[in-house]
């Protein structure tokens, strides 16, 4: 690959984003949209070697997407022999005077095409990165490992926290120049993987970004990952695995079972963390599913038990955190059926491919092999091995703080993938370690959405638009204390709610319509 002509002046560096550029109607007066956008040159990004910039200004689309300056600019780092991807949109008309970053999720860095142009619809210059691996989410074959069969430390380094700093640094300098130059508003905006990259920023490169959202993140990596394979390796030791229609009928049972502790029944479980429902109480008990019958057993009930307990040691000792019971199971306790009936584990991809990636280097390794004690031993190994690498959960914000940085997270309480309970036992670290929960506040809030899936879905209320909560805040000194929140139910009614930061909860007032946000109040 041949570099950008190193003659290139470079474009000017970003300084302190301390006010907004003035929303614009176009680029720079100086030139047309088209000189601006075939005139930017080459970025400055530190330990990185930029080996092209292409930029093209391509027409508006008819779903709304603005008339944009495409930018794709290719770094690689010395020594790992990466090809990293970073894309660019600038609007040509209505910028709004902000940057916008946007996150992956899984095993992809960054954000689609379709995110892109979701953030330029709404005036941001807007960009992603692949981090130099692969846009597959769900397994990491093509980049793992080296030609040695070893894992591929510079490509992880990239995926765990590296890129990320690098478009940051690129973005903001191409988006100053494209402009015209001035300061301007800088923000992340991810869910799942994308949540935790928010999350690393914060921690390690707490400059890059005025404000953050970090929903559902994926931190903890190195342990909730290996936990999430904790429902396959316990149906497997106990010799019966479950049908999705079985496991349905426990997380229907254990939600109509805690569904009114709020004082509201609406099909949501406030507070799954105080469930008290034993799923032994099923047993004996027929579901009928697509016309079979299944009779639930004192072996299916202990199953569940212990997936809902989470992982623990052969000693009994927690590892990790399990679901919540009001999460659907069928992800992470999957099964498949053969003609005749019978029953095979399929692990989240996620999960089985960081053992076998990650752990055991062996892409053959057949995870349903794993008994307790061989569980035990590869999470031990993963924190081991990875937490400083990718386990994005250092409580020490004081940088982030101390540079006037502003973060949101969110997450749903029914996850069916990452366990709402290391989010929450983030945010409690981060207090321990910096002066308690009024000093966190005042740079960095959490809020819990009962009955909502991973990032979306499920049956409760979702935030409609948590990074405009975070502009507010970092633009006008507006903290958020509630989130608005929505959901349509089955019958086409809207569903409102304000989500409440934590550690409050949403508690009717006893007065108003029960589907409506006024009816509520935040309280513990």
């Amino acid at each position: 690959m041949k570099r950008l002509l190193a003659l290139l002046c470079p474009v000017l560096a970003v300084f302190a984003l301390t006010s907004p550029a003035q929303p614009a109607s176009a680029v720079s007066a100086r030139s047309s949209p088209q000189q601006a956008c075939a005139g930017l040159s080459a970025p400055r990004v530190a330990g990185a070697r930029v080996e092209s910039l292409t930029a093209a200004v391509r027409p508006a689309r008819g779903d709304s997407a603005p008339a944009v300056c495409d930018v794709t600019v290719v770094l690689s780092h010395p020594g790992v022999g990466d090809r990293v991807t970073n894309r660019l949109l600038l609007p040509l008309t209505s910028w709004n005077g902000r940057f916008e970053a946007l996150g992956g999720g899984g095993y992809a860095a960054g954000a689609s095409e379709d995110g892109l142009a979701r953030a330029t619809m709404n005036g941001y210059a807007a960009a992603t990165t692949d981090a130099g691996v692969s846009a597959d989410a769900l397994e990491p074959s093509a980049w793992a490992l080296d030609a040695q069969g070893r894992v591929d430390s510079g490509l992880l380094e990239n995926f765990a926290g590296r890129s990320l700093h690098d478009i940051a640094v690129a973005g903001k300098q191409l988006t100053a120049a494209f402009y015209g130059g001035g300061s301007f508003y800088s923000y992340w905006d991810g869910c799942s993987t994308g949540g935790r990259q928010g999350l690393m920023l914060a921690q390690r490169y707490p400059d890059d970004f005025n404000g953050i959202v970090a929903a559902a993140p994926a931190v903890n990596w190195d342990r909730f990952v290996p936990a999430e394979l904790w429902p396959q390796v316990v149906m497997e030791q106990a010799g019966d695995l479950l049908g999705s229609c079985e496991l349905n009928a426990f997380t229907k049972a254990a939600v109509a079972s805690c569904d009114g502790d709020d004082g509201v029944v609406d099909g949501v479980v406030d507070e799954p963390d105080r469930c008290r429902f034993d799923p032994r109480t099923l047993i004996g008990d027929q579901v009928t599913c697509q016309g079979t019958t299944f009779r639930i057993s004192a072996e299916d009930a202990e199953v569940v038990a212990r997936i809902w307990e989470g992982p623990t040691t052969r000693a009994g000792t927690s590892l990790w955190y399990g679901l919540n019971s009001s999460a659907p199971l069928a992800l992470l306790a999957g099964t498949t059926a053969a003609s005749d009936g019978t029953l095979t584990g399929t692990p989240f991809p996620i999960s089985a491919d960081w053992i076998k990636y990650f752990l055991e280097q062996d892409p053959d390794f057949d995870t349903s092999t794993l008994t307790y004690t061989g569980f035990e031993r590869l999470f031990r190994q993963s924190q081991r091995e990875y937490n400083r690498v990718i386990g994005t959960d250092d409580p020490d914000l004081g940088a982030f703080e101390a540079a006037g940085g502003k973060m949101v997270t969110w997450h749903g309480l029914s996850d069916p993938l990452i366990m709402p309970e290391g989010t929450v036992d983030y945010r409690e670290r981060v207090e321990h370690a910096m002066g308690g929960a009024r000093q966190v506040d005042s740079f960095y809030r959490v809020f819990l959405a009962p009955g909502v899936g991973h990032c979306a879905g499920g049956n409760g209320p979702v935030p409609t638009d948590p990074l405009a909560a975070v502009v507010d805040w970092v633009e006008h000194g507006r903290a958020p204390d509630t989130l608005p929140a929505a959901t349509t139910t089955a019958d086409g009614t809207v569903v409102t709610r304000d989500l409440c930061r934590y550690p409050l909860h949403a508690r009717y007032t006893g007065r108003g319509p029960t589907m409506e946000a006024a009816s509520y109040t935040c309280r513990r």
